[in-house]
């Protein structure tokens, strides 16, 4: 890359979101964004548009901020894009003057890759059109969109799609990486409910174009972001799914004091909950002190919720607290606000085929005794017999479909917009995340490249298993300069 000094790139991105540019001079512009040079083909000078933040702006030390705050990346400009037109700009002046760039939406990267230091930040958080035909029931969703807007507003409809459980996480950052929550077992993955999207891909020597992708156009490509879209082949600016009718759910929370019970309670509920009906979705967390289930069951009523979880309401004394009503609603009442959260996390992620032992629930319970923090956890999400078993129609690269549930430890601490707060515990919360999940090792496998591992040997098939030679492919047709590129980002073919 050519070294591009701190004034060269400030003086580049000093025009800003008022820049006037002669119609045709924009890269990108309506005349090459249909089809584009092809790739040995230069575009014309492009210019920064949107709202622009510099390392001189008033709000950029939040505006380079992540929601993880064990990672503090210092790029040279943040591009807010308003519109599809300034993401085609950023990513063309980005190539015209080599510079390093990443691709942001909720800012959940739990690895911090959708930062950088000394590069362009392409943020489309921003995006947040919405478009709902409830005639076809399809829904095209703004990339800038979190997944609490999205649900908030399919939920005005009586409408629904899968999503993740955590409310400010960016809706296309879970899609593309194949999404899970409580409705995967009734309505797939969160990837599987996109049928649709608009995509900023590179295009000639140094520029951009927009590309439409449907099963019928770039259908490869849908595949590919289905499941591994995030950062790898382009930027993606606006989603359309599949939606479903939800009226109501029943949602009850669980709550068993201490962790006498975990060994009946987790082998319970990998008995149980993988095999109940599609409908039910579980999520079991165990805490250091503490054991939660939280269920969702669609379309249902209180008496059945309970009836179909009466195998581990049955175990010990637990606290029951029951909600009937809307999807959205309900989806909004268990959200934690982000300045109450911890300000840094470490994970592990990891899918599981066999019920765990009594061996490794064992495990569980040594690690979460002696967490580092009391916001340590370990947490999973059942699979199972369920509707996320069936490809879509065109396919789909996650690859997980046959996991009995999904599992992460994880570990939070520190204090939000106090940055070297507890950086006493980040040493002892590493060594613990890497030697919980060393131990589960022998009843795990595979990864989910939403909660990446980093450092993790053979990432790639951990991720994408058997379709991560396709992928290499794909990004070799349409990114075959691997302009999208981060650490464990996928390389184009070279075949």
């Amino acid at each position: 890359m050519r070294d591009l000094s701190r004034r060269d790139l400030l003086k580049a991105t000093a025009v800003g979101a008022g820049a006037v540019a002669l119609p045709g001079m924009i890269a990108g512009s309506s005349a090459l964004a249909a089809d584009g040079p092809s790739f040995g083909d230069k575009f014309p000078p492009a210019t920064l548009t949107g709202r622009i933040v510099r390392p001189q702006s008033p709000d950029y030390a939040q505006a380079s901020l992540g929601w993880d705050e064990l990672f503090v990346r210092y790029p040279l400009v943040i591009v807010f894009a308003q519109e599809t037109q300034d993401v085609v700009n950023a990513l063309t002046w980005a190539r015209q003057h080599d510079v390093a760039l990443r691709v942001r939406s909720g800012r959940h990267s739990l690895e911090g890759w959708s930062n950088v230091d000394n590069g362009i930040v392409i943020d489309v958080s921003e995006l947040k059109d919405v478009h709902i035909d409830t005639a076809t029931r399809t829904a095209k969703l703004g990339a800038g969109l979190n997944q609490s807007e999205a649900v908030t507003a399919l939920g005005e409809y009586d409408l629904a799609a899968t999503t993740g459980t955590e409310g400010t996480v960016g809706l296309s950052g879970a899609t593309l990486g194949g999404g899970f929550g409580f409705l995967t077992r009734y309505l797939g993955m969160a990837c599987d409910n996109l049928i649709g999207a608009e995509i900023v891909v590179a295009s000639g020597a140094d520029g951009a174009k927009v590309l439409a992708v449907d099963p019928w156009n770039h259908s490869d490509l849908l595949w590919a972001l289905r499941g591994a879209g995030n950062g790898n082949f382009g930027i993606v600016t606006s989603l359309t799914y599949q939606v479903a009718p939800l009226k109501s759910v029943a949602y009850l929370q669980v709550t068993w004091p201490g962790l006498d019970d975990l060994h009946e309670i987790f082998d319970t509920w990998q008995h149980t909950a993988p095999f109940s009906d599609p409908r039910l979705g579980t999520q079991v967390e165990v805490h250091p002190a503490e054991i939660l289930l939280f269920a969702v069951l669609a379309e249902g009523s209180e008496a059945e919720a309970r009836r179909l979880l009466e195998p581990l309401l049955s175990i010990g004394n637990p606290e029951v607290t029951v909600q009937i009503g809307g999807w959205s609603e309900t989806y909004s009442g268990f959200q934690i606000p982000n300045d109450e959260e911890p300000a840094k996390w470490k994970f592990f992620s990891q899918f599981t085929r066999e019920p765990f032992p009594a061996e490794a629930i064992g495990i569980v319970r040594q690690f979460m005794e002696r967490s580092p923090s009391p916001d340590s956890n370990f947490f999973t999400q059942a699979f199972g017999r369920g509707a996320q078993r069936q490809e879509p129609f065109g396919g789909a690269a996650f690859p997980h479909r046959d996991a009995l549930f999904y599992s992460e430890p994880g570990v939070g601490w520190g204090t939000r917009g106090e940055p070297d707060s507890d950086d006493a515990i980040t040493p002892i919360a590493q060594t613990w995340i890497a030697e919980f999940s060393q131990a589960l090792r022998p009843y795990v496998d595979g990864a989910y490249v939403n909660v990446p591992n980093i450092g993790m040997a053979e990432w790639e098939e951990a991720y994408w298993g058997r379709n991560f030679p396709r992928l290499r492919k794909i990004k070799a047709k349409y990114d075959p300069h691997n302009v999208f590129q981060y650490e464990q980002s996928i390389p184009p073919a070279t075949q």
